[in-house]
């Protein structure tokens, strides 16, 4: 096992690390012991050769007690109001405990719609990479001022699990407070074990997800477990450790036993095709017949109108659409050539008989395979 890890970690350089809510803060404030040795372990890796971008919770945890609340509020507009306080003194921290080691910081706030629109998703990606080109520290948080849906469901592990592609890194790093995923609660049961390795994310790893979170927290295992998923498709491992234990980041790009390792797919997604296939919502659904399913997924070509079978929803040219094999399971997703109600006319029917169906030719796919991911 330890060798497979050494193999694993042996070219990482560039590395997500997501700090949790419950790591970053204590009784409700934030937590300035870690905040200082986080700062100083991260400037001596940086003198190794390695880069970081860093992906911070904690805003809404930061601003509660400044409106007055006892404990993190249940509304969405009070969270929202509590991370426009919590975000201003997060980075204020970052910055101040890491310019005592020389280390600038930038602060690089988005939304899941930054992500899924792909003109602004290339735009942040430059945005990354002149700052890593000039030895800047970036620091990613949700912008959970204006947000609903991201900060009722922890999409920050999310958010670092699209990162990974987006910045081409080479390991997404998960700090919680636990040491990893455990074949049981760890907090309920005296006889939990520890999981070193994970191969592949399957059902029986998901149903020993810990499905508690902490009390500032809005994720939990479950959602770093789908992060792993995510990453691995783009042939990245992912390790969730224990952020509150000192050396952790070391002892992990040491290859060292720690914390639990998800190994990286065989089959590796492209930048574009794990975007394809994690950030964007699709805005309608194709099903397919089982020759198009076969072709997709073992031959990886197009998908020509003979093999669809049925349309759903109301898209238009260029938007991203799902693909369903017969028993109504996802099995790809795309960007589709031609409109839903087009689709409609051509489904089942040879690629030459386009034009006299349509009046027109889009080309002889539905969705080309450059522009399909196979999930």
């Amino acid at each position: 096992m330890q060798e497979i890890r050494r193999k694993t970690l042996s070219h990482v350089k560039l590395v997500v690390v997501k700090i949790g809510s419950a790591v970053l803060t204590e009784s409700g404030q934030l937590n300035l012991t870690f905040f200082s040795r986080f700062a100083a372990e991260i400037a001596e890796l940086r003198e190794q050769g390695y880069s970081f971008i860093i992906v911070t919770s904690g805003a809404v945890a930061a601003g509660f007690e400044a409106l007055g609340f006892s404990a993190p509020p249940l509304t969405i507009p009070e969270k929202q109001a509590c991370a426009a306080i919590g975000q201003l003194r997060l980075m204020r921290q970052y910055e101040t405990e890491f310019i005592e080691h020389g280390v600038a910081v930038a602060q690089v706030l988005l939304t899941a719609d930054d992500i899924r629109n792909r003109r602004r998703y290339l735009n942040a990606r430059n945005t990354l990479k002149v700052l890593l080109d000039n030895e800047i520290l970036p620091l990613v948080n949700e912008n959970d001022t204006v947000v609903v849906r991201e900060i009722k469901f922890g999409d920050n592990d999310n958010l670092a699990a699209l990162l990974t592609s987006l910045a081409e890194v080479d390991l997404l790093l998960l700090l919680t407070d636990l040491d990893g995923v455990y074949d049981c609660n760890p907090r309920d049961s005296g006889t939990a074990s520890l999981i070193s390795l994970v191969g592949e994310v399957d059902d029986e790893i998901t149903a020993f997800a810990c499905v508690g979170k902490s009390e500032t927290g809005t994720g939990g295992m479950l959602s770093k477990i789908e992060a792993a998923r995510k990453t691995a498709a783009y042939g990245i491992p992912t390790v969730i450790a224990n952020g509150r234990r000192p050396g952790v980041m070391a002892r992990v790009l040491a290859a060292e036993d720690e914390g639990t390792i998800f190994l990286p797919g065989s089959n590796r997604l492209s930048c574009r095709q794990h975007w394809l296939a994690f950030a964007v919502e699709p805005k309608g659904g194709l099903y397919l017949d089982r020759g198009a399913v076969k072709a997709l997924l073992e031959r990886g070509t197009s998908l020509l109108p003979k093999g669809v079978v049925r349309v759903e929803g109301d898209f238009g040219v260029g938007d991203p659409v799902s693909c369903f094999d017969p028993e109504g399971v996802e099995i790809a997703r795309g960007l589709t050539a031609y409109s839903a109600a087009d689709v409609k006319k051509i489904a089942g029917l040879h690629s030459r008989e386009i034009v006299k169906c349509l009046g027109y030719d889009a080309g002889a796919d539905v969705i080309h395979r450059d522009n399909l991911a196979r999930l």
